[in-house]
């Protein structure tokens, strides 16, 4: 009950004839929390109510740090060419982060289809992993006399690098003999060549993107 139903008393009198007590409007008694009004919740009531889940979360409910302790706060604490040494990387990739050329630890290729994201990488060890970081020669291929130096070079998954290149050599090919970009599609297609990632057919506008990426 609100202070102001607390206060209110009840104004009567006795009328002459009938003896009866009532207002002297000859209205009904009624407090101020009649059913067409009800009393605002008071300030204790206010404060001790849970908040409702459904409120929208403040700003810094949106963005939270990682906690000390976990996983990736110890990740993001350590430098570039420690992250590469962790992994067993050695070579070009660790050179470039030594010389502040890299930006971060990501899969850099422009199809990457690990499921745990870019960012994610498992060391390297005496089997392959489809996941463990590689030296992709770009833009410069390999085979067409490129060399893996800082101009030329990316971080890349195993598996999209591996991908990246058999397309490039197939559609290289391909174009060598004056294809057209449909009848490249469908021999991708007979050959059962991976697809691009989101796409289950090769395409002209698929094997274009493949080749100018």
């Amino acid at each position: 009950m609100c202070p102001a139903c607390r206060a209110w008393r009840p104004v009567t009198v006795t009328h002459q004839r009938t003896g009866r007590t009532g207002h002297p409007s000859g209205s009904p008694l009624r407090n101020p929390c009649s059913a067409r009004r009800r009393c605002p919740p008071s300030a204790t009531i206010a404060r001790l109510s849970p908040r409702s889940t459904t409120e929208s979360p403040r700003m810094n409910d949106e963005e939270q740090n990682p906690q000390a302790g976990t996983p990736a706060a110890a990740d993001a604490e350590r430098t570039l060419v420690e992250r590469l040494e962790a992994l067993g990387v050695r070579g070009i990739l660790w050179q470039l982060a030594r010389d502040g050329q890299i930006i971060d630890v990501r899969c850099e290729m422009p199809q990457c289809y690990c499921f745990r994201g870019r960012g994610y990488f498992e060391p390297r060890s005496a089997g392959w992993s489809d996941w463990e970081p590689t030296a992709d020669h770009y833009p410069r291929l390999k085979a067409h006399g490129g060399h893996l130096t800082p101009d030329n070079v990316r971080l890349a998954h195993r598996l999209c690098n591996r991908r990246d290149y058999t397309w490039r050599m197939k559609i290289n090919a391909l174009l060598g003999k004056r294809m057209s970009l449909e009848e490249i599609a469908e021999k991708l297609n007979g050959g059962n060549v991976p697809t691009i990632h989101g796409t289950n057919r090769w395409t002209a506008a698929s094997v274009r993107k493949a080749f100018v990426s």
